[in-house]
């Protein structure tokens, strides 16, 4: 049987030894949370099988447990190469759903809280020299209300905007080895006017002393390098580019790197990289890419697929969701209420597609601060672990964050949030929260479902349209409609849900989909605008294809409405 999801995890910081532990794992459902209690780390199998990376909840990993879950247990065997035993061995998880606590050889070794972000542990000294495994305990709530979950149904079955659960492993779970001075890892910033690159490169303790090397090229050719001495735990490299290839939309111009780390006459360490040299910015109400005004043509994708729940079924199923998309004549998405992948982000990458970043904030009550504890860290990690993509033109934490009568405690966490992010990315925009409550935020959002041709294109007629005056003011940012249309149609009359009435024709759907278009790019105050969905999820029929990724009508039809000269651009 082949090895699911077998391409490279970290396309970003790559070594060539590695190990892919997705495939076949011993499995247990544990409502009773008695695992611990009974000792499950110590078994020697566990009742069930399972297939990794793909949830419980899906069919691919031949579960399909689609109840509530509260706990699961995970056992695999691990065979460590004799080549490897010299080396220290590190444990990775892609992304586990919720709360983790793992062993090796039924010993513990860590834990770590949320479903979206990679997380990994040095295991070198709980191995053995001949058989190891691995037992991981994941725990997971969504209606504690203290964990964020996007939109995973908190019922228990999926109903309009809310889809099937998903608990435990979903992401690639792999081992690496390496040496003691080892890359750890790297900050990638570039700046478009002095064609140059810099690196904040992050490294093992006791690295002092070693030297850290890096090499640049495009498309097979070296553009440029540069070396430097390690005088504490992280090193700096600045390289001037010998040729500018500037990263655009559909022109994913990305330039390679190699880093080396040496000590001695010894390489302790290589690894591949890659960064594309753009900008983004904000004037004169517009959204710039390398200085230049830029329409966002985003659309919603929720990152859901009929299969594989959060989990891509393979790696062209990522990258064949953007290649649509952009058929359809989008140039970017909101990756919304869910931390994608990093092998989504790369192909964005490699695309030249805009995306913007959010965290899965439905499910986590905010209305205390105290609440703050349950999202910021693992936003934290995403904002950290995703920031060298270019792909990301921006950060989003929290979509729709209702009023309720608790303005000043949401005020002060979505504030804190927002500082946060700005502080550790000076160079992307953060909205603080889509759609319906701005507090402090570089870009004005709004959503508008208004199904109206006329009362939808009666908001944005050179003005600025606010649905919400009683809880947010406008502050002459640049204006974003990131939700509209989520117009209902079916190609086979299957029963669903979506936003309005469903057009009876084919023909109609058309001319709604055009007016509320060019309703927005005809509005010199709008900077981009975001429809919802690039496809059906579930129950939910408002897609321009099918959960199946079906086109629903001629994709042409839709490409030449969405590239239309925006007034902005002109």
């Amino acid at each position: 049987m082949s090895v699911p999801r077998n391409e490279y995890p970290r396309p970003q910081l790559v070594r060539k030894d590695w190990i892919n532990l997705n495939g076949a794992w011993d499995f247990e459902i544990d409502d009773s949370f008695c695992g611990q209690a009974k000792k499950y780390q110590l078994r020697n199998s566990l009742n069930d099988k399972i297939i990794v990376p793909f949830c419980p909840e899906s069919k691919l990993s031949g579960v399909q447990h689609t109840d509530f879950i509260s706990c699961v247990w995970y056992r695999k065997n691990i065979e460590i190469p004799t080549k490897w035993m010299s080396k220290n061995i590190i444990l990775h998880f892609g992304a586990v759903d919720y709360h983790s606590t793992v062993y090796v050889n039924g010993e513990y070794i860590g834990e770590h809280k949320g479903g979206y972000t990679s997380f990994c542990f040095d295991i070198t000294k709980f191995l053995r020299e001949k058989e190891n495994y691995i037992t991981i305990c994941a725990k997971d709530d969504l209606r504690s209300n203290n964990q964020p979950s996007g939109k995973q149904s908190p019922e228990l079955n999926s109903f309009g905007c809310f889809y099937t659960r998903t608990t435990g492993i979903w992401q690639t779970v792999w081992l690496e080895c390496v040496s003691t001075n080892y890359i750890k890892g790297i900050k990638t910033t570039t700046d478009i006017e002095t064609c140059s690159v810099s690196f904040e490169i992050r490294l093992s303790d006791n690295s002092v002393g070693c030297k850290i090397k890096s090499k640049v090229y495009f498309n097979g050719e070296q553009v440029g390098e540069s070396a430097t001495t390690v005088y504490s735990f992280s090193a700096n490299l600045n390289i001037l580019l010998a040729e500018k290839h500037l990263w655009d939309v559909g022109q994913g111009n990305l330039y390679d790197v190699i880093f080396t780390v040496e000590k001695g006459n010894e390489v302790t360490d290589t690894v591949d990289s890659y960064f594309g040299l753009r900008s983004i910015g904000l004037s004169d109400k517009a959204f710039l890419l390398n200085g230049r005004k830029v329409f966002g043509r985003w659309v919603l994708d929720q990152g859901f697929y009929p299969d594989g729940i959060y989990t891509a079924p393979n790696d062209e199923a990522l990258k064949d969701d953007i290649i649509k998309s952009m058929q359809l004549g989008f140039n970017g998405a909101r990756l919304h209420e869910k931390v994608f992948e990093p092998r989504f982000l790369y192909w964005a990458d490699k695309l030249g597609y805009l995306v913007w970043g959010e965290h899965a904030n439905w499910g986590l009550d905010i209305t205390e601060f105290t609440q703050l504890e349950h999202f910021l860290p693992e936003w934290m990690e995403a904002v950290e672990r995703d920031f060298n993509h270019p792909s990301i033109i921006g950060w989003c934490p929290f979509n729709e964050t209702w009023d309720f009568n608790w303005r000043r405690q949401n005020d002060i966490l979505l504030r804190t949030v927002y500082n946060i992010t700005k502080a550790m990315d000076s160079t992307r925009p953060v909205i603080d929260t889509s759609g319906n409550f701005h507090g402090i935020t570089d870009i004005y959002d709004i959503h508008d479902y208004n199904q109206s041709v006329e009362q939808f294109s009666s908001h944005y007629i050179n003005g600025v349209y606010n649905n919400f005056e009683d809880r947010q003011s406008y502050k002459d940012q640049p204006y974003f409609v990131s939700e509209y249309g989520g117009i209902k149609w079916s190609i086979d009359e299957t029963q669903g849900w979506g936003y309005g009435d469903s057009p009876k024709t084919e023909k109609e759907f058309i001319e709604r989909y055009k007016g509320l278009t060019e309703a927005l790019l005809n509005d010199i105050c709008v900077i981009g605008f975001c429809y919802t969905q690039l496809y059906d999820v579930e129950q939910e029929l408002n897609g321009l294809m099918t959960y199946s990724r079906e086109f629903k009508f001629n994709p042409e039809i839709i490409k030449a409405i969405n590239t239309q000269k925006a007034v902005i651009e002109e």
